[in-house]
């Protein structure tokens, strides 16, 4: 059986790779794509595969855009971190999924499933239009965009090319993966009311880090962690004792 994984985790996509060749050597991994175009991409230029292995939060958007972009016939196995209102739609439309981190007996009975069960392949694009339909109508939205000032325009601030966004002497300043700084109207409370919360996360009254751009966690004193993100930041970003918890949750949810 020749099988895909779509994931934009290097380590996670190994993982799932590893543990399926164990649950099953008769399932070949045959591509691991890392976004919505690259997959679209591949989707138009190769055959289908026996099953798909899909998370549903890519680093580029919601991998649900890849189903809009091509035309997908074989059965889908969707990975991802508690989305309580995807899970009420893959239980309602009979699509499996695997909450990460992905637990091995999991992934056996969904691999059993798929083997008892014949998937014509129009049932499968009839239950894959239910899903997409479900969670259009229980999903909430987020930007994508944020316009900005720039000398005597305004242009459009890609969410996904923000690392974070911090105050500065009143001032709402929002960093990019390339270092550049472009300034915010709004206060962070309702910032935060605008972004996804699995790719944000609203590190101290101060700060709103994005996922991938946290570089690695240092233990701090009173038991708080100090974030070190992967461009320069002018302060240290610290989380206090009281949300390291749901910080922790975050991080590791959101993978």
């Amino acid at each position: 059986m020749k099988t895909i994984i779509i994931e934009d985790e290097i380590v996670a996509a190994q993982a799932l790779q590893d543990i399926v060749c164990e649950v099953d050597p008769d399932i070949r991994v045959i591509a691991v794509l890392q976004s919505i175009d690259e997959s679209v991409e591949w989707f138009r230029t190769h055959p289908m595969p026996d099953l798909i292995f899909m998370d549903i939060h890519l680093a580029d958007g919601s991998s649900f855009a890849i189903f809009e972009k091509a035309e997908i016939s074989c059965p889908v196995i969707f990975t991802t971190a508690y989305d309580e209102y995807a899970l009420k739609a893959f239980e309602v439309n009979s699509i499996d999924y695997l909450l990460k981190p992905i637990n091995k007996k999991e992934l056996e009975r969904a691999i059993r499933k798929y083997k008892n069960f014949s998937f014509r392949s129009e049932e499968t694009a009839g239950l894959i239009n239910k899903l997409l339909a479900s969670i259009k109508q229980s999903t909430p939205t987020y930007k994508s965009y944020f316009l900005v000032p720039e000398k005597d325009k305004l242009i459009p601030l890609a969410i996904n090319d923000i690392a974070y966004i911090y105050i500065d002497a009143k001032i709402i300043k929002a960093i990019t993966y390339d270092n550049r700084t472009h300034y915010l109207d709004q206060v962070l409370d309702d910032l935060m009311q605008q972004l996804n919360p699995l790719l944000f996360f609203r590190a101290n009254r101060q700060c709103i880090i994005a996922h991938r751009a946290v570089k690695n966690l240092s233990i701090w004193f009173g038991n708080k962690l100090s974030i070190n993100l992967n461009v320069p930041t002018q302060e240290r970003i610290l989380v206090s004792k009281a949300r390291v918890s749901e910080f922790k949750k975050w991080f590791a949810e959101s993978n």
